[in-house]
Parts: C-alpha cells; structure tokens; sequence
C-alpha cells in the first residue's frame, strides 16, 4: 500500500508600505524570499500588498523583519 502524501500550502497576505516603482516591488520581493520557508511571492505595486506562499505558517516577524531590512514596512 501507497500512502498518500498531502501538501498543504499555507498563503499569507501582508499590506505593505513604502512602495513606490517597480524598483520598490522587486526590493520586497527579494527581501520575502530570502525569509526560511518561503516558496513563493507575489507582490503588488498596485495594491501594496504581498501574497506569500509556504508549506507552513511561517513567522510572521521574521518577513516583518525582513521588509524592515529592506526599507519598507508590513503593516498590521
């Protein structure tokens, strides 16, 4: 017998501020990424946010912390 294996992908949505270019987006993007657990990334200019994708909850102050390095900030 086979067991099955499921993944449960954990999404987290974070409002971001302090973005103002695309330049901005990338800056985040590459500060989110680097946070242990991360598998994915989307964020958005347009509503200053980030969809962050992982295969567990990840800690939250860790991206906080991460943003912050970054120059930008996640809001609560």
């Amino acid at each position: 017998q086979r067991a099955a294996m499921f993944l449960v992908m954990v999404n987290i949505d974070v409002k971001i501020s302090g973005m103002t270019c695309q330049n901005c987006v990338r800056h985040v993007k590459e500060a989110i990424s680097e946070v242990s657990g991360v598998k994915s990334v989307d964020v958005s200019l347009e509503n200053a946010s980030a969809k962050v994708s992982s295969d567990f909850d990840l800690d939250r102050g860790a991206l906080k912390t991460a943003v912050q390095e970054a120059g930008y900030a996640i809001l609560d």
